[in-house]
């Protein structure tokens, strides 16, 4: 998985929250959204729980946890104007 991929998250306790791929460690994808997983201590989760977008985030985007948020923020409600 390409790092700065915009995923969903499809089981767990963070099911439907929208995460950042920052990176892979040992067959996981390390993953973050700068509030409740902050880019300092990114979530490892298996890429068969995470819906692959085809939205990739820019390098300025993942500076800061604050970035981060804004950022994905912008990407979620994008998602959901043209939804159910």
């Amino acid at each position: 998985m390409e790092l700065y991929t915009v995923v969903r998250s499809t089981a767990g306790r963070d099911r439907d929250e929208w995460f950042a791929v920052v990176g892979e460690e040992q067959g996981f994808v390390l993953i973050a959204n700068g509030k409740s997983r902050p880019l300092i201590r990114p979530k490892r989760k298996k890429a068969k729980h995470l819906e692959i977008t085809s939205r990739k985030l820019c390098d300025k985007s993942l500076i800061t946890d604050r970035k981060l948020r804004t950022a994905l923020r912008e990407f979620s409600a994008d998602s959901y104007k043209g939804g159910k």
